[in-house]
């Protein structure tokens, strides 16, 4: 069987190339050779970070390489570079394999039969769109699945951008100057928002009826137009809407679906703005497209259940195999530093004592080289925090930089911190000031909680909880490498119920009640050991 062959070959390359430490690499590579000789889906946790240096990442190739069939491997594009210039060629040296490799956003041929690599944009627009471009049935691979909820819903987002107007106007001339007039009262109506620090907005009541009363007009327009020129459609809304541009129709289409709200981002000095209408959930999307071929689906930390409830419910997965890896506890601790008695997030006396505590822990970690992290975000926090931090450790304080000293202070929110982490060195302290919970206060969080109310559904658990934990997961990974510390500044988590599911996410971990140089300095010698 092909897991024999998988797990011989790997085991002997491991042990020949002397790859770094991943004690799961064996039970991974059998498990997905398995999905792929028996047809049947699974979902996998790796509990390693899916970034660009993922370690697992080995456990899918050799199976992949050595299955007789056809299959697409969906990663993104610096990863497959990764794949395709390092990885790939190594094992290729060493396994008695000739299988044909290939990249494109499409199936190559009909008498194809390999492994293709494609990104997450390509296949998912084909799936969720029914392009045709990858055929039904063949086995496929996604990594980096921590990230697949943002995928679709990008690609289900329809924005109308400023040029977009224009182009309406030279779809419809006769109406140019009622889609003028509309572009202005949204124009008026969207500026009067006060300003916030996401620079978007929800769409009003009020703005949605300009919008319908503009599709409405255009519609009736090109009704009569339709019927003057002797045009005939299969269908009402064909008819209504034969001269409206692809995009305007999506757009119009998604505010009259329950499960889609509409925002604007604006730019304030150039006096613009863009209009967007996304799904407020995209498992309903996503459901159809896991029964057209047997998938793999491949993450770092997706949900803290083995049998990932929470997760499977958000993407519409249903009856899959379930495996979750946890992290080595000898070679994967955190020292997690959780002081009690801080004053709560939402409160005016936390930000004095937060800086505070920053204060004494920076000043600590002078001690020893290494690169520190404060993760904050809240973006006025963040930018108020980075200001008092330079004043006080001067240009080894960097907000939002990759640029560092070697004892550099980087202050950044979590999304900079997860999108650049592959980059910059592991820290010896991360710094978090709150838990990522999703604010109220940001316009797109609070449409899609307005979604789960409407339903009657706990917003809480099934959304802004997941997604914390998932972001906190991702963002600590880094200091697992260095066994380093991470120091949590958010009492909610001593007391508050969802407290343990934290530290759950958190672990493994060794509880500290104090910090003290002489620790930074042992973990910064500690790899020389």
């Amino acid at each position: 069987m092909i897991e024999v062959e998988v797990h011989q070959q790997l085991r002997a390359f491991l042990r020949e190339q002397g790859e770094p430490y991943w004690p799961h690499h064996l039970t991974m590579a059998r498990l997905v050779a398995r999905a792929l000789r028996l047809g049947r889906s699974a979902l996998i946790q790796a509990g390693t970070p899916s970034g660009y240096h993922g370690r697992y990442r080995l456990s899918y190739l050799m199976p992949a390489l050595l299955w007789q069939g056809s299959a697409i491997l969906v990663v993104p594009e610096a990863v497959q570079q990764r794949l395709l210039m390092v990885e790939i060629p190594r094992l290729r040296q060493w396994i008695p394999t000739h299988k044909a490799i290939q990249t494109g956003d499409r199936w190559p041929s009909k008498d194809f039969e390999g492994l293709l690599l494609t990104s997450p944009q390509s296949w998912l627009t084909d799936r969720l769109f029914a392009q045709g471009r990858f055929p039904d049935g063949i086995p496929t691979l996604l990594d980096g699945v921590d990230d697949l909820e943002i995928w679709a819903r990008d690609l289900l987002t329809v924005n109308i951008q400023p040029q977009d107007w224009d182009q309406l106007m030279l779809a419809c001339p006769d109406q140019a100057e009622l889609i003028r007039d509309a572009r202005v009262q949204l124009t008026r109506s969207i500026f009067q928002h006060p300003a916030n620090p996401y620079n978007c907005y929800l769409v009003e009541p009020p703005e949605l009826e300009i919008l319908h009363s503009l599709h409405e007009a255009l519609q009736t327009a090109n009704a009569a137009s339709a019927a003057l020129d002797g045009v005939v459609a299969q269908n009402e809304n064909e008819r209504r809407s034969r001269c409206l541009p692809e995009t305007w129709n999506h757009f119009w289409q998604g505010l009259q679906s329950e499960n889609q709200f509409t925002w604007t981002e604006i730019a304030r000095r150039q006096g613009q703005f863009s209009l967007h209408c996304g799904p407020a959930e995209v498992a309903t999307a996503l459901t159809p497209i896991w029964t057209k071929q047997p998938v793999v689906l491949i993450g770092g930390a997706l949900d803290l259940e083995p049998e990932a409830t929470m997760y499977r419910q958000r993407v519409g997965l249903e009856d899959l195999t379930c495996i979750k890896f946890s992290p080595d506890r000898q070679n994967e601790l955190i020292q997690l530093y959780l002081p009690d008695g801080l004053p709560m997030p939402n409160t005016p006396h936390f930000q004095p004592a937060l800086m505070q505590e920053m204060r004494e822990l920076l000043g600590l970690s002078t001690a020893g080289q290494g690169l520190t992290v404060v993760l904050i975000g809240d973006v006025p926090l963040k930018a108020q925090v980075g200001s008092v931090l330079a004043a006080e450790f001067g240009s080894r304080v960097q907000v939002e930089k990759t640029c560092l000293d070697d004892h550099g202070i980087l202050v950044t929110g979590w999304e900079f911190w997860r999108q650049n982490q592959a980059v910059l060195p592991a820290p010896h302290l991360l710094v978090i000031a709150t838990l990522p919970i999703p604010s109220l206060e940001e316009p797109l969080v609070a449409g899609r909680v307005a979604y789960y109310k409407k339903h009657r559904q706990d917003w809480f658990r099934l959304y802004l909880l997941p997604e914390a934990l998932s972001e906190l997961q991702r963002a600590i990974a880094p200091v697992r490498e260095s066994q380093g510390v991470v120091a949590l500044l958010d009492n909610r988590v001593n007391h508050r119920s969802y407290g343990h599911q934290v530290l759950s996410a958190l672990s493994p971990l060794a509880r500290i009640d104090y910090v003290d140089p002489g620790l930074f300095t042992q973990l910064d010698y500690s790899m020389f050991d």
